[in-house]
């Protein structure tokens, strides 16, 4: 189908969707965290040995994009990114761990909440180091949108090891990836003595879900409206530690059960927390396993929230994205290829990511979409689903069938950057490397620094540098980076106006 028709076919969905809903949509969006752009069985180009049952039955009924990008190639700004609509870049001129979110700085959350929706946040919470363990900084999901929040503020979290008990024994219970201990939970805190986080993160969405439309029955019984909802459920699968997951996981795929930590045998958590983040205790074959088995379990948890909104028949009026923060770390066992690089870097491997949208009555679903995309798009497609419009800062464009032409451009720390402009990405000192990676994962090593040219339709892997034999285009995406650091500087978040209803 061509830009053209498929354009038709969606204005004619969105003026039907728009006239005919008697309530605004729910808006549920899925983040998995450091999954490789491989690792999805309905692409074509997944790896031989992923499956991944339930995400490919979302993919069914949504389309699928094999162009996705997240705005940075490590979480915490690529977070700060998509919930804003900003690039993190107008703020944080690194676009690097510490991007945090400026206070006052509208997001996704907060615009809805203004329009009516019940909102919830689930799972990880990272925008940067100097937020961690806070709840006071406006980085908290409670101090800038959401109602209801049950998850950690860190780069990572311990899987199992949630109570007060190992919080009290541990040295170090609260690092930036190394964490354990009782989660947060609104203003306080709640242990669970047993259970796997991902599993207790996929619990508390379907009780939240259950629990508002209990209430939303008792309204329209009392010729009330309904109260839509959007969640935000944000799993730390399949991010280190990769080797914790149940044990049934474990022995579907066929790896050894590894001890939990132990602060009286292993001393400080971050120390112990180490030695399985890299190759060594760990085959590069075992790694791929237990991500297989992480993963398997994520996938599992994701079809009972798809599952629990088919009996709750919420489905039909929910909007659903799934993607995954960033692309493939260099050690935990996702696969990247086709494409080189990994996480910390702007090479595709660590910008391209697995992404899923699904929309109601959707005439595209089941489709496979090419045309690239970006994380900054989550906010304007989730605002036109819900009948709102923001006549003010977005970096992001609704997901239409769009020019597929269009520019994007990414920054890191203060020498690093690229642009993706059609088919032509130019990369400038856009990586680096200092973990041996596992086996799903390759670096350009004589390309590491530099300023590079790459024709992607043609070389996805980027693998053969067109910069010297061809200028011209050189010139011209380094000309659209310098223009876009201008548009950057001189735009700043609190030029942000209000969401106005959009007009039926």
């Amino acid at each position: 189908m061509n830009k053209v028709v498929r354009l038709i076919c969606l204005l004619g969905w969105l003026t039907s969707f728009f006239a005919s809903a008697t309530n605004k949509p729910n808006v549920l969006i899925i983040v998995s965290d450091d999954q490789g752009y491989a690792d999805l069985s309905a692409y074509e180009h997944a790896a031989p040995d992923v499956r991944t049952p339930h995400m490919d039955r979302l993919a069914r009924r949504g389309i699928l994009f094999t162009n996705a990008y997240a705005t940075a190639g490590v979480c915490s700004p690529a977070r700060a990114g998509w919930n804003t609509g900003q690039h993190q870049a107008r703020w944080d001129p690194t676009s690097g761990f510490n991007c945090g979110l400026p206070k006052g700085t509208p997001t996704l959350a907060s615009m809805l909440k203004a329009h009516g929706y019940a909102t919830a946040k689930i799972g990880k919470n990272d925008y940067g180091n100097r937020s961690l363990h806070s709840q006071n900084a406006y980085e908290y999901p409670l101090n800038h949108g959401y109602d209801e929040f049950l998850g950690f503020s860190a780069h990572g979290f311990d899987f199992f090891l949630l109570s007060e008990d190992i919080k009290k024994r541990t040295p170090d219970p609260t690092g930036h990836s190394a964490s354990v201990g009782p989660l947060m939970h609104n203003k306080g805190y709640q242990e669970f003595k047993e259970g796997y986080l991902t599993e207790i993160f996929t619990d508390a969405a379907i009780d939240w879900i259950t629990e508002l439309e209990t209430e939303n029955l008792k309204r329209e019984t009392q010729g009330e409206a309904r109260t839509p909802f959007f969640l935000t459920l944000s799993y730390n699968a399949v991010h280190h530690l990769i080797h914790q997951s149940p044990k049934r996981y474990l022995d579907k795929h066929g790896v050894r059960e590894i001890p939990n930590y132990d602060p009286e045998k292993d001393g400080r958590y971050a120390k112990w927390f180490q030695r399985f983040i890299t190759l060594g205790e760990i085959s590069d074959e075992e790694m791929r396993k237990y991500y297989l088995a992480n993963l398997n379990c994520l996938d599992d948890n994701i079809g009972r929230v798809l599952d629990a909104l088919d009996e709750a028949k919420l489905s039909d009026n929910t909007v659903i994205l799934f993607f995954s923060d960033n692309g493939a770390p260099p050690t935990n066992g996702a696969r990247a290829l086709p494409l080189a690089g990994s996480k910390f870097t702007i090479w595709e491997g660590g910008i391209r990511i697995p992404f899923i949208l699904s929309r109601p009555g959707d005439p595209h679903a089941g489709e496979t979409w090419d045309q690239p995309v970006s994380t900054l798009d989550v906010v304007p497609t989730c605002l036109e689903a819900a009948g709102l419009k923001l006549s003010g800062l977005l970096d992001g464009q609704a997901i239409h069938a769009s020019d597929e032409s269009r520019a994007l451009f990414w920054r890191m720390g203060k020498d690093s950057h690229a642009v993706r402009s059609g088919d032509w990405k130019l990369i400038h000192n856009g990586g680096r490397k200092d973990r041996q990676p596992t086996s799903g994962v390759i670096y350009r090593e004589k390309y590491l620094k530099g300023t590079r040219l790459f024709n992607l339709a043609e070389d996805p892997g980027e693998s053969r540098d067109l910069a010297k034999t061809n200028p011209e285009i050189t010139q011209r995406l380094q000309r659209l980076y310098e223009e876009w650091s201008r548009h950057v500087a001189a735009r700043l978040p609190n030029q942000q106006k209000k969401v106005k209803k959009r007009k039926k």
